[in-house]
């Protein structure tokens, strides 16, 4: 039986204000599937915000022991030089995605996420294109992610495999766990 993690994401009510680079955070892109989805980059962690990276941290840390959870908080996201980026349609925030710096050319996919209720609209597969497009921009060569190996995880790894990513071996600072399965693909 599983032993999920007790701590709480801290209260995000402290007026974080994250700026990034000129090009992208004047970047609001319509994804092309869907003419109503808007991606943005989080310059300011409003509520909607806060509330999506606290429901996907509840829900990871619900799902998966301790020793083997790899989520971040939205502190922890901005203070990695994160590039965090949500998806708004009709005024809704329905997903976000991060992007990790590792190093000059490697990124780290981080908090992909799609609201329960958005689900099959195709939210994930914008967030992908836009994740990217953006390690493109930033000339990353390559870009990784950690996710779970169980039943719940499946979704997601189908996604990153129709979007080109491949098994690897843990990177940075992973290591093997079977509730772990690793993923690359280079850019």
């Amino acid at each position: 039986m599983k032993t999920p993690c007790l701590e709480k994401a801290p209260s995000l009510s402290n007026g974080l204000n994250t700026i990034l680079k000129n090009s992208e955070a004047e970047t609001v892109l319509t994804a092309s599937s869907n003419p109503a989805f808007r991606i943005e980059p989080v310059v300011s962690l409003t509520s909607d915000v806060s509330d999506l990276i606290n429901r996907h941290f509840d829900m990871m840390r619900g799902q998966t022991p301790s020793e083997s959870c790899h989520v971040m908080t939205a502190d922890d996201l901005f203070n990695a030089g994160a590039h965090v980026f949500v998806l708004r349609s009709k005024g809704n925030t329905l997903g976000l995605a991060a992007l990790k710096p590792l190093d000059a050319q490697h990124g780290e996919l981080k908090s992909m996420h799609t609201k329960a209720e958005a689900r099959g609209l195709g939210v994930g597969a914008a967030l992908m294109r836009h994740i990217l497009s953006v390690g493109d921009e930033l000339r990353f060569t390559r870009i990784s992610l950690e996710t779970g190996s169980e039943a719940p995880f499946a979704p997601a790894r189908r996604l990153y495999e129709r979007h080109g990513f491949n098994y690897c071996p843990p990177f940075a600072s992973y290591v093997e766990d079977p509730l772990s399965v690793f993923m690359t693909r280079t850019l």
